[in-house]
């Protein structure tokens, strides 16, 4: 009997491949498991890419820093993980020339360096591009400390014990940071000359720096011990910490993805559902045939089982094809910010897809399946013995379940999962309601539409018959108001995602920091740059700070383990004091100084006496810096600044702007503390092209002020950010293709009806014209209520996607509550109007004989 199943299921399939139910379920399945596919192949390549561009832009796929060197053994294990190591070293020392002497920040690399990228360095003839360092016995300086000292190609310097010819003129290092950690000039060195120096001694303040290259497997196997390198206090760095301005960017395309594919997943479930309905409807009758002819209900699930089975397989195949078509595009439009060669795609999002479609198919599908099993032999003789369609309460349930176990599986949060499947079937009931009191609304306004003109007699006919069948119009009103909710929430957060980014990368975004002015060069600094520059922001003060105790214990002691290596336990902050709340910056947790420290006697002027470091000083620290420390309001740290001591209380918290190149600060001081202390200011401004000029006139007249150009930074930026919204308007394409395969299916499933009432209608004297018209209405009518009800549903959901996940602000679009219920109305009214050509050519007998399919 096995056989015979599968011979009878097979010869089903092959014959329904002519339903247009069939077609409907087979493109969902397909797009479901493309979508699914796709993206996860997506998603996991970006992963691997983010790994990739930290590795161009902080030297290394993975980058490991203290102030000792690192163990052999901690060397072999990355090295036998697949890395090949690079090290560099770093420290301040006094450089001399003649009698002339200058603090320089010193790097030494060695003959790896670098790893990615190459260096912009003049050796003589104009700037040139070089994959090295310096060699033995020469030095590279920057064209500051060049000109502080007067520098020349050539000339030999003191470094040290021993001396250096410089060779070359540093105009950007292959792994510029773009950090404020060094306001020194700089001087690159080769790691075999720094021996001979003489400034590597016992208590040193150096830092040791190894950078590792390797496949993503090497750094996928080397995770568990990254997490004890950072226990044990080794910094660690990442381009999500290191480089915000392009983590959140990724962060959240990659937060828009995942989002994408559960839509389109969603939107394939329910175009499934709708199918699924008409396909059993359409095979009730062969279902009670065949139990005539002595078939168990056991062997009808399964003949129909299979049939499906056969077709998900088939959609998983094809789907899993174009879903690595489609990846094969994505890595094709994101060419550049890949650059390194990746493995070949995996198997597992090849499974995903699979599963995702089998999942789909029961969990939307199953339900209503289970009519056939119930189906008598009686009812080839009495039509009216259908079986009772499932429980909608029943196929909302089990599709849920579905759908909330692949939202964990997509999202891997159980929290999130759960928030958004009660939330959803709370809204699911909530939109029952208001969808059918918005229906009897609609047609009840249709339905005093005066006048005699053909199209108000064709609206008040299509009314009538969506009122005559207002439960099937309404579950259409659903599925149709979930599928514009979803395809107009895409949109939406593509285009916000857009217009946030393009707001953080603006033409005029600085493009130079200036640091280490002294306040008697303050005003003259900035009256050189004013008038030069598109863009400049306010000069913050800045001292340098060093945490010496939390809550009475040692920063290590005090915070949890995972945070005792975070490079602000182990090195100077900059501190600064403030006023008023910087721009880009945010309170939200405690109250800022002007309200929580008049009562304490902190509001002074600026020029006021400094307040007595005996004194409990309130304070402002970034909100991110404080969840990592595992810090909160009320929480006190102890400074020290200048070799004096500073008790601080932790008063408010602040969000940063980190997706701004402008100065921010993790703890902000208020007036009258740090003004005694020795400081300087810091800045950053744009500075056009054809004023470049300026900064060589910068150097000259400020000889002290450190200026770093992030030129290079920016552009980096501004391509990833350019390569995601390509993938992400793809992906967009896919997702709307899902949309249009509900309508599909929607209008398919109700198709018998539709084509029962035009034959009614031409039997009482309706000219095609006529019954086309009325059918227009109807769609319209539908496609209008369905794209109000969807608007609504799109603005609640954005603005619960901007404040809980995507971290945007929230606002109200306008052009939506008109685009989408007049595009609905066109869109379905044409795709109705199509799909029903054939029945407006049918004679009456032919749509007659479908009533006992409506």
């Amino acid at each position: 009997m096995s056989d015979l199943n599968w011979r009878l299921a097979a010869r089903s399939l092959r014959r329904d491949l002519r339903a247009a139910d069939v077609r409907a379920l087979f493109i969902a399945l397909m797009l479901a498991v493309a979508a699914s596919t796709m993206i996860a192949f997506f998603l996991d390549r970006l992963e691997r890419g983010l790994e990739r561009q930290a590795g161009q832009m902080l030297g290394g796929d993975l980058v490991l820093e203290q102030r000792e060197p690192f163990s052999a053994e901690l060397r072999s294990t990355l090295e036998q993980a697949g890395f090949v190591l690079s090290d560099q070293v770093e420290l301040v020392s006094m450089i001399s020339r003649g009698d002339r002497f200058q603090p320089a920040s010193l790097k030494a690399v060695d003959d790896v360096y670098p790893h990615y990228g190459v260096s912009h360095v003049d050796i003589g003839n104009g700037t040139e591009q070089i994959a090295s360092g310096p060699p033995v016995g020469e030095a590279w300086v920057d064209p500051r400390l060049a000109q502080l000292i007067e520098i020349e190609l050539g000339d030999r310097v003191q470094v040290g014990q021993t001396e250096l010819t410089i060779s070359g003129i540093i105009e950007r290092e292959a792994d510029q940071s773009g950090g404020f950690g060094n306001f020194n000039p700089r001087l690159m060195l080769n790691t075999s000359d720094l021996e001979a120096t003489g400034l590597v001694q016992p208590g040193s303040r150096i830092e040791f720096e190894l950078l590792a290259a390797g496949p993503p497997a090497a750094l996928e196997q080397v995770q568990g011990l990254l997490g004890e390198l950072r226990r044990a206090g080794v910094d660690v760095r990442d381009v999500r910490v290191d480089r915000p301005q392009l983590g959140n960017a990724l962060q959240r395309a990659e937060s828009y993805l995942g989002l994408a594919g559960l839509a389109a997943v969603l939107l394939a479930g329910v175009a499934v559902a709708m199918s699924t309905r008409r396909y059993v409807e359409r095979h009730l009758d062969t279902a009670a045939l065949l139990r005539c002819f002595g078939a168990s209900q056991y062997q009808l699930v399964m003949i129909f089982t299979l049939q499906l089975l056969g077709l998900a397989l088939a959609a998983s195949v094809i789907g899993a094809l174009l879903g690595l078509v489609g990846q094969a595009v994505l890595l094709w439009l994101l060419t550049s910010f890949l650059p390194m060669t990746l493995p070949p795609p995996g198997i597992m999002p090849l499974w995903l897809g699979i599963f995702t479609a089998l999942a789909v198919l029961v969990g939307f599908a199953g339900p209503t399946l289970l009519r056939i099993k119930q189906v008598s032999a009686l009812k080839v003789l009495r039509r009216e013995l259908d079986p009772l369609p499932p429980s909608a309460w029943l196929v909302v349930g089990v599709a849920s379940i579905v759908f909330g176990g692949l939202l964990w599986l997509y999202s891997g949060s159980l929290p999130l999962a759960l928030a958004l499947l009660i939330g959803g079937a709370a809204l699911l009931g909530v939109l029952w309601l208001v969808s059918s009191l918005l229906l009897s609304g609609l047609l009840k306004g249709v339905q005093r539409l005066s006048g005699k003109s053909e199209w108000s007699q064709a609206f008040r006919l299509g009314g009538r018959q969506l009122a005559r069948r207002k439960q099937a119009g309404l579950g259409q009103l659903l599925a149709f108001s979930v599928t514009f909710f979803a395809m107009a929430m895409i949109v939406l957060v593509r285009g916000d995602l857009l217009t946030t980014w393009q707001d953080q990368m603006p033409d005029d975004t600085p493009n130079y920091f200036a640091i280490n002015i002294q306040p008697s060069e303050r005003d003259a600094f900035e009256d050189a740059v004013a008038p030069r520059v598109e863009t400049q922001s306010t000069l913050y003060p800045m001292v340098r700070g060093r945490i010496t105790g939390i809550n009475g214990q040692t920063p290590r002691d005090a915070v949890p383990p995972d945070a005792r290596g975070d490079n602000s336990l182990r090195r100077e902050l900059n501190l600064t004091w403030q006023a008023e709340v910087p721009e880009g910056n945010q309170i939200v947790a405690g109250q800022w100084f002007t309200s929580a420290g008049e009562s304490q006697g902190f509001m002074r002027e600026v020029d006021a006496t400094p307040i007595s470091t005996n004194e409990i000083t309130p304070i402002s620290m970034e909100d991110g810096l404080a969840q990592r420390l595992g810090l909160g309001i009320g929480d006190e740290l102890t400074f020290s600044v200048g070799g004096d001591t500073i008790a601080t209380r932790i008063e408010s918290l602040r969000s940063l702007n980190w997706d701004s190149f402008t100065p921010n600060f993790f703890i902000i001081f208020p007036p009258g503390v740090l003004e005694s202390f020795g400081h300087s200011y810091i800045t950053a401004f744009h500075l056009p092209d054809v004023e470049q000029g300026l900064i060589r006139q910068l150097v000259s007249d400020f000889p002290g002020v450190s200026l770093l150009n992030v030129d290079a930074i920016l552009g980096q930026v501004r391509e990833v950010l350019t390569q995601v919204t390509r993938a992400i308007e793809l992906v967009l394409a896919l997702v709307l293709l899902a949309g249009i395969s509900v309508l599909y299916a929607a209008l398919t499933a109700s198709r018998p009806a539709r084509a029962h009432e035009s034959g009614l209608l031409r039997v009482f004297g309706a000219g095609t014209k006529m019954i086309s018209r009325v059918q227009g209405a109807e769609y319209a009518l539908l496609g209008f209520a369905s794209g109000l009800m969807g608007a609504v549903l799109a603005e609640l959901a954005t603005a619960a996607l901007y404040l809980y996940w995507l971290e945007l602000t929230p606002r109200l679009h306008w052009g939506l509550w008109v685009m989408l219920p007049l595009g609905g109305a066109l869109l379905i009214g044409i795709i109705g109007h199509v799909l029903s050509y054939s029945l407006r050519r049918q004679a009456p007998a032919a749509s007659l004989g479908l009533l006992g399919e409506a």
